[in-house]
């Protein structure tokens, strides 16, 4: 038997405008999501430069007194320090990798030589483990891969120079929203907070989420400066690593600067930066000195236990309050889903959706 249901029209609007709105915001979200990463990390950067944005409100205030106008400042100093730093990382890195490459190429065949006892020394190798003629083999996969290379390589330029552009714009784009937030954001937080509690049923839910915020952002700056700390101390170990070895092994000792900074970059990724770096400037150091490289790998393994699990965990301490099985899903996961940048702000993440779960029984007392 069939019944009638009787409903009024703002529920009858209301049923049928709630999955239409969230189909718009879907597709919204679809067609923005560029734009709210490229927002979402230059509010993560300005979260990052909090530390350093206190340390330099702290000198001014010590040296020139209580100043409005000393956080500005000071906002201001720490984000050309952030980019005057990474500017001469590249601008010292760039040229030693280029310089070492071409040297590499260059004397390739003196050090091929040295090394391996030239197409003779590979062909004894190749007889050894049952392949005759081991130098013609390799000599025709080289052929097929610069074949392959050279024949797309028209293609590949025209589309690298669109994504090198694209990326540009996206890059200046972070820089100036990062600073804007350095500037504007403290004030329009105040603002938010102070709109959302302005009726007094209102305080109390207000002021639990200003301190779930509160605690998030603390996680995530706290996390990315002592990440730094530890990634200095590890570009400082292998400067000296690399200082020492070439004063054995006998080449520039200009390497060492160049050398760290390569790792100290590298770190600030998460579980997967050490070996990342290490790797690299094994290989660097192997285009001027093979024997230099292998032991440089065997020393820094070494030194990369101590650092891991001493000097790592000593900084860190108990920050995040997460265990090494979720820091390492939330990598995984954060690197699946949006790359290299997915890996690098898993872990602040993590640690901001533990300070909800920690805060939860008061974000639930606080409606009721």
């Amino acid at each position: 038997m069939a019944k009638r249901i009787e409903t009024d029209t703002w529920t009858f609007i209301k049923f049928w405008a709630i999955p239409g709105i969230a189909y718009l915001l879907y597709l919204f979200i679809g067609q923005a999501v560029e734009g709210l990463i490229i927002i979402g990390i230059s509010i993560f950067l300005a979260l990052a430069l909090k530390p350093l944005v206190r340390v330099v409100n702290n000198f001014l205030t010590r040296h020139f007194g209580k100043d409005k106008k000393h956080q500005t400042m000071s906002a201001i100093s720490a984000y050309f320090i952030v980019v005057f730093v990474i500017g001469a990382i590249v601008a010292i890195v760039g040229p030693v990798v280029v310089n070492e490459t071409s040297k590499f190429i260059t004397n390739f065949p003196e050090t091929f030589e040295k090394t391996f006892g030239g197409w003779e020394g590979i062909n004894n190798f190749g007889r050894s483990i049952g392949i005759d003629n081991l130098s013609a083999q390799i000599s025709n996969a080289f052929d097929s891969i610069s074949h392959n290379l050279f024949g797309n390589l028209g293609p590949n330029i025209i589309s690298s120079v669109g994504g090198i552009a694209n990326i540009v714009m996206k890059l200046v784009l972070v820089l100036v929203l990062t600073l804007l937030f350095l500037l504007e954001g403290p004030e329009m937080m105040g603002i938010l907070w102070k709109s959302l509690g302005a009726r007094e049923e209102d305080r109390k839910p207000t002021l639990v989420a200003k301190n779930v915020v509160s605690r998030m952002a603390n996680v995530i700056s706290t996390y990315v400066s002592r990440q730094m700390i530890v990634a200095a101390i590890d570009g400082c170990a292998v400067m000296i690593i690399v200082f020492v070895l070439s004063l054995i092994m006998g080449f520039s000792s200009t390497l060492a600067i160049p050398m760290g900074m390569i790792t100290m970059t590298f770190y600030m990724i998460p579980m997967f930066g050490q070996f990342i770096g290490g790797t690299l400037v094994t290989l660097l150091l192997f285009f001027s000195s093979p024997i230099a490289a292998l032991i440089f790998a065997i020393v820094y393994i070494i030194y990369a236990q101590i650092e891991n699990n001493i000097i790592s965990p000593k900084i860190q301490g108990d920050a995040l309050n997460l265990q090494p099985v979720v820091i390492l899903c939330a990598v995984v996961i954060g690197m699946y889903m949006f790359g290299l940048l997915g890996a690098i702000i898993a872990i602040p993440i993590a640690g901001c959706i533990r300070v909800l779960i920690d805060e939860y029984p008061n974000i639930k007392a606080s409606r009721d």
